[in-house]
């Protein structure tokens, strides 16, 4: 069963996410051979103010 976990900073329509599952969804299934129904993929949104780069907010 793979599982994927996403973490995006927040903003994304609903329709991102859900083209954005479905392709990862889709190269799983092509380069390990899993079946579709058996793949889990977590995203989780961030808030700007959450997340750091190089000692900096974004």
């Amino acid at each position: 069963m793979p599982l994927v976990h996403i973490e995006l900073l927040e903003g994304r329509t609903a329709e991102q996410k859900e083209a954005l599952v479905k392709d990862v969804t889709e190269a799983i299934v092509k380069n390990t051979g899993a079946k579709m129904e058996n793949v889990h993929i977590v995203i989780s949104d961030m808030k700007k103010g959450d997340y750091a780069v190089g000692g900096k907010m974004k």
